[in-house]
């Protein structure tokens, strides 16, 4: 056992911190991407996103595609087309129901995964499994606060729901556009998104009032480096010293951290009810990372 304090503890300190910034960054570039929605909207946000990260991205990867050939690439252009639908739904469902709340059901979608794809067989691993399924699901049901009496925003639970089932759809395509040498698969999926796009931001942009037009690119720009660029780039890393077990249990900062920053930058106030079905579905994650892998 190690003690506290010690080598290892300070060598997993780092990663741990790294994956900590990453979610801040990603749940932090959607709260300024939603203060966006006024002018162009879920698209917009979404299509400057894209655009900002292909930039970001080939300049850093310059994948040398000619050589790569379509049929490898393939993957990684299916991987733009999810991407672009994924943050589409989410974009649409932090406008209905907020950051925290769209982002939690979102994560319904990654938890899926983990729990279906355990591959465990035994009766006490899918009695586990089903347990994490049912914490996950009572979480949603606090999500629409049902003791306030309020109609739940069905639109908006829809696009969420959407946007978890397109994020499981990414992990599973991320696995192939992976095989691709370093972040060619990413930079190409931004690629293909910005193409797909691109020609409707471009009618948002114009009908968007000239005085407005700087401080829109502005955070369009800082929206795309902290939701994508910056925490793709980290995540890249961190994975190449970090445990994918423990990788995935701590992608449950993210329902946290959406929760404080649409709180912080959007003023998105969430009720006891609603902030214990986010603790709920972070739980789930958790309990189902540990009751199917050994975290090393």
């Amino acid at each position: 056992m190690r003690a506290r304090g010690g080598p290892g503890a300070r060598d997993e300190a780092g990663p741990v911190a790294a994956v900590a910034l990453s979610a801040s960054s990603v749940q932090a570039g959607a709260a300024v991407g939603a203060t966006l929605f006024p002018l162009v909207g879920p698209f917009g946000v979404t299509a400057m996103r894209q655009v900002v990260a292909a930039v970001a991205l080939l300049a850093v990867a310059r994948p040398p595609l000619h050589r790569i050939g379509f049929r490898r690439l393939l993957p990684a252009v299916l991987l733009g087309l999810v991407l672009v639908g994924m943050n589409f739904s989410l974009y649409s469902a932090v406008q209905r129901i907020g950051l925290g709340l769209g982002v939690t059901v979102e994560f319904l979608g990654p938890l899926a995964v983990a729990l279906i794809g355990a591959g465990a067989v035994t009766a006490r691993a899918r009695a586990a499994r089903a347990g994490c399924g049912a914490l996950a699901l009572a979480g949603v049901v606090l999500i629409t606060d049902p003791l306030a009496g309020a109609r739940p925003e069905v639109a908006g639970l829809a696009f969420g729901a959407a946007a978890a089932v397109l994020w499981a759809a990414y992990i599973l395509l991320n696995q192939r556009a992976g095989t691709l040498p370093g972040v060619t698969g990413t930079a190409v999926a931004s690629l293909t998104g910005t193409v797909l796009t691109l020609p409707g931001l471009v009618v948002l942009l114009l009908a968007v009032p000239a005085r407005q037009l700087p401080h829109l690119l502005l955070l369009g720009a800082v929206t795309g480096l902290l939701s994508s660029a910056l925490p793709y780039s980290i995540d890249l890393l961190v994975l190449r010293r970090m445990p994918r077990a423990l990788f995935g249990m701590l992608q449950s900062l993210h329902p946290v951290a959406a929760a404080l920053f649409g709180l912080l930058v959007l003023q998105q106030l969430l009720g006891v009810v609603q902030l214990c079905g986010i603790a709920a579905v972070c739980a789930a994650n958790v309990l189902a990372v540990l009751a199917t892998r050994r975290i090393r």
